[in-house]
């Protein structure tokens, strides 16, 4: 089985017996989109909610906007078809509260550009675990769409 792990600012796309991960998830957020019958999956680890915060735009996994679209171009070329393509999403803590921008954490803002993001795209999310103030690990298994989402706090949560 192969296991691929995500970093920050980075995505994967894996088929079958797979599994991706991600750690140290804390304002940044994993969008997982899925496409069950080809069992086609994969994982973004957003960094910034919008170009505009970044001088190294040039990542397109760094930010939901682009990281969206990314993640489908590869689901596609992998055998996916967009209509069964679910997201899911995890993350978006406010793991600094003293440190907000514009009036609201940069977690908050992660998830509500994730959020449009799927939006645009035509992507129902079928489930998150959001916001809160713990980090967050996620294990994504492709072969059944499994995500566990772990956390100190609050154990595992199955998505």
């Amino acid at each position: 089985m192969t296991e691929i792990v995500v970093r920050v600012a980075d995505a994967a796309v894996a088929c079958r017996e797979a599994t991706i991960s991600t750690i140290g998830l804390g304002s940044c957020v994993a969008i997982m989109l899925y496409e069950p019958v080809a069992r086609v999956g994969g994982l973004a680890h957003v960094l910034l909610p919008t170009e505009r915060l970044s001088q190294d735009r040039d990542n397109r996994a760094k930010f939901p906007a682009t990281a969206v679209p990314l993640l489908l171009e590869r689901m596609r070329a992998a055998g996916a078809h967009s209509a069964r393509i679910t997201a899911r999403l995890a993350g978006g803590a406010s793991m600094f509260p003293g440190m907000a921008t514009a009036g609201l954490q940069i977690g908050d803002r992660n998830v509500q550009a994730s959020r449009q993001a799927l939006a645009a795209a035509g992507l129902p999310i079928i489930a998150e675990d959001v916001g809160g103030a713990h980090g967050r690990t996620v294990v994504f298994r492709i072969a059944d769409g499994r995500i566990t989402v772990r956390s100190l706090v609050r154990g595992d949560v199955e998505l």
